[in-house]
């Protein structure tokens, strides 16, 4: 299958480091598939779905944030090339998937990344401004191992599918449980890119 064309919203998205995720957008489409970070159905739309669909939830992080289950890069690479100026721990417990992103991170030059080799539940609890995951799993089970994450007074800014306010109501309890306010389904991107970016947000108190 042939990889996307680069969209032409793209370099808006990164600026001067537009290079950095074309770079990586290419060895991810060079190499995904064989080590088993995206499916083959995956190339033809590989800038639409997975990178600009990252990178356009950007502005949304500060200081220092974690992505957990970070796999191929997604999206945490991505925030990190868009965002220079924040600090990302990319929280992944597979070994392949982890010498993948310690790869892309030396070769991209990517001085704002550790990459950390665990589960989310053994990460140090309190420590970030922002807690990110992508297409892990339903809002309910991804809290306990995502909120705890957070200091107080940071944030939750969880990339979702299409069924977020559902996620959202489903949850009630875990909510509740982690002492979340002011949750919302903010879609990124409208008019912008191809396929918008629902990101449920939240604030840790």
């Amino acid at each position: 299958m042939t990889v996307e064309v680069e969209p032409d919203v793209a370099p808006s998205l990164f600026g001067d480091r537009i290079d950095l995720a074309r770079a990586f957008t290419a060895n991810l489409a060079a190499q995904g598939e064989e080590r088993g970070l995206i499916g083959p159905l995956e190339l033809p739309r590989l800038w639409t779905r997975h990178v600009l669909n990252s990178a356009i939830a950007a502005p949304l992080f500060h200081g220092s944030a974690a992505d957990i289950g970070s796999g191929a890069g997604l999206p945490g690479i991505v925030l990190a090339i868009a965002r220079p100026d924040v600090s990302f721990t990319l929280v992944e417990p597979m070994e392949r998937r982890v010498a993948w992103l310690t790869e892309q991170v030396e070769e991209l030059g990517l001085g704002n990344v550790t990459v950390l080799r665990a589960r989310a539940e053994d990460v140090e609890p309190k420590q970030f401004d922002v807690v990110t995951a992508r297409a892990v799993s339903a809002l309910r089970t991804l809290l306990p191992f995502t909120a705890p994450l957070v200091r107080d007074g940071g944030e939750l800014a969880l990339l979702k599918g299409k069924n977020a306010e559902a996620e959202i109501d489903a949850a009630a309890k875990q909510l509740k449980k982690y002492r979340l306010s002011d949750v919302r389904v903010e879609v990124l991107g409208e008019g912008l890119i191809a396929e918008t970016t629902r990101v449920v947000r939240a604030t840790v108190r």
